[in-house]
């Protein structure tokens, strides 16, 4: 057939379905793709616009992968690996175009690294099925976490749902096992096609942070995310714990979510860092510390395939599934707008907009705001970050949402609720945060700042009032979560 024009006769034909793993180093469908010496690989990467509608994907991430695969493109080139690029318009449509591409191009073996979140694990199967049912040769390999979902497991085989025993089993497991990282892969003899041009956007998802600001602040490419790795084990991470809650300290958390979201760099990877760092010069909690928070990641993970109902918009506690949310849609705007009156949260949610980042600490604070002292629902809030960050995934975000809002498994008890002022007395005491976002209150003294209309009200600030009174509101909140009643006998599902 003319499609096949130029394969040698034995020779294999693979093809290497790229999703959240853009890198050539540690890549396990890369490397088993290019195991057999002989054969010709090939990668795709598709662009799927109605799907990444419905799914509130935020234009400054899509940004960081376009820039990710432009160089992911030169390396995997070097390599006689060419990176294919194509659209169709949501997930759906991707089994036909696969089988479709295969049968064009006389690919017989496919891979690509398992996806965890619902509709993505759907697709795979279909897709899976239609190349199979047409002699092609499926490969699925376990590659974002460092011990993929369904290994953890407690004692009587059930997924954990509660973090520190997790994290003991999930550490045992490792050291049990190792960490192996895989190396990029050699090059090949030969290619069969070109390289397709990467596209530098994608009409309806533009980015709301300025694209100057957005490359300076997240570089693309795995090279990036290892240089970043390099400075933060290097420098930083002996400090991490003690520094890691303080938001104007610029370097005291890694910046790592956006590559790990995007699979710029992997889970192993940083582990490896981290222990070579230990290796070097000795134990540290505060290293300790960060590859906890690593854990976390592969916690949320874990639950979107072990409680599949939080994929689908439903609360890890079904007993909240009674609690009626305040509509209020004014409100709600400005929260997004930063503008509630509480300085640490207009502030986060202006770093948000500013740059499609916002500090760990913050989202826990202006998460827990929305949720406990405007009672909204969190599901608006999870979507709103989903569309404006530059990591969003899944399951952290999901996770971090119902943890604040007490929806959510090993969650923040209901009666716990943020007081903002504290927060930013504590974890900006001088205000420095604060007088970079907010540059109306940047001539505050470091106490006023904190709540500028507190003792009274300042007409020549320009500065809303608090749009609530945080202790009524917590008052409220409890009083919601009190009169839930227990579930009925069977509501206790898995779904």
């Amino acid at each position: 057939m003319e499609a096949h024009q130029g394969k040698s006769r034995g020779m294999s034909r693979h093809l290497v379905w790229l999703r959240a793993d853009l890198r050539s180093i540690d890549n396990t469908a890369l490397s088993e793709a290019c195991r057999d010496p002989e054969a010709e690989v090939a990668a795709l990467w598709l662009v799927t616009p109605e799907q990444w509608r419905r799914h509130g994907k935020a234009g400054c991430q899509l940004d960081l992968e376009l820039r990710t695969l432009r160089e992911l493109s030169v390396t995997l080139e070097a390599l006689n690996i060419p990176l294919l690029i194509r659209e169709v318009p949501d997930f759906a449509a991707i089994p036909a175009l696969l089988l479709s591409l295969c049968q064009a191009e006389g690919i017989d073996r496919v891979y690509w690294n398992k996806q965890y979140e619902w509709n993505e694990r759907v697709r795979d199967k279909a897709a899976a099925d239609l190349l199979r049912a047409n002699g092609i040769t499926v490969e699925m390999h376990a590659d974002q976490c460092i011990i993929g979902p369904g290994e953890v497991l407690t004692g009587d085989g059930r997924f954990y749902s509660v973090y520190t025993p997790f994290k003991r089993n999930w550490l045992s497991q490792i050291y049990e096992r190792g960490v192996r990282v895989h190396p990029a892969p050699l090059k090949r003899q030969s290619a069969w096609t070109r390289p397709d041009p990467v596209p530098t956007s994608v009409p309806g998802f533009e980015s709301h942070v300025p694209l100057p600001e957005l490359e300076r602040l997240w570089p693309g490419g795995e090279s990036a995310a290892l240089a970043r790795l390099e400075v933060f084990t290097d420098k930083h991470a002996r400090r991490y714990r003690e520094l890691r809650d303080f938001p104007a300290l610029s370097e005291a958390t890694s910046g790592l979510s956006p590559y790990l979201a995007i699979g710029a760099i992997s889970s192993r990877q940083c582990w490896q860092a981290a222990a070579n760092e230990l290796a070097a010069y000795g134990p540290s909690a505060d290293i300790d510390h960060w590859v906890s928070e690593l854990g976390w990641r592969e916690f949320y993970k874990h639950i979107l395939v072990g409680f599949p109902r939080v994929n689908k918009h439903r609360p890890f506690r079904l007993e909240t599934e009674q609690l009626r949310w305040n509509d209020d849609e004014e409100a709600f705007q400005r929260w997004c707008d930063g503008k509630t009156g509480f300085p640490i949260v207009d502030a986060a949610m202006r770093q948000l907009r500013a740059t499609g980042w916002m500090h760990n600490r913050l989202r826990m604070i202006a998460a827990m705001f929305l949720t406990k002292d405007l009672f909204i629902d969190w599901r608006k809030g999870e979507r709103f970050f989903m569309q404006h960050l530059v990591d969003g995934d899944l399951a952290a975000n999901n996770g971090g949402w119902q943890w604040s809002a007490s929806t959510g498994n090993d969650a923040a008890p209901y009666f716990r609720i943020f007081n903002p002022k504290l927060q930013s007395e504590r974890f900006d005491p001088e205000g420095n945060f604060l007088r970079r976002y907010l540059p109306e209150l940047a001539g505050l003294d470091n106490k006023r700042i904190h709540a500028p209309h507190e003792k009274q009200r300042d007409f020549l600030l320009d500065y809303p009032l608090p749009m609530v009174d945080h202790r009524a509101a917590c008052e409220e909140t409890v009083s919601r979560f009190k009169a839930l009643g227990e579930l009925p006998v069977g509501r206790a599902d898995n779904r």
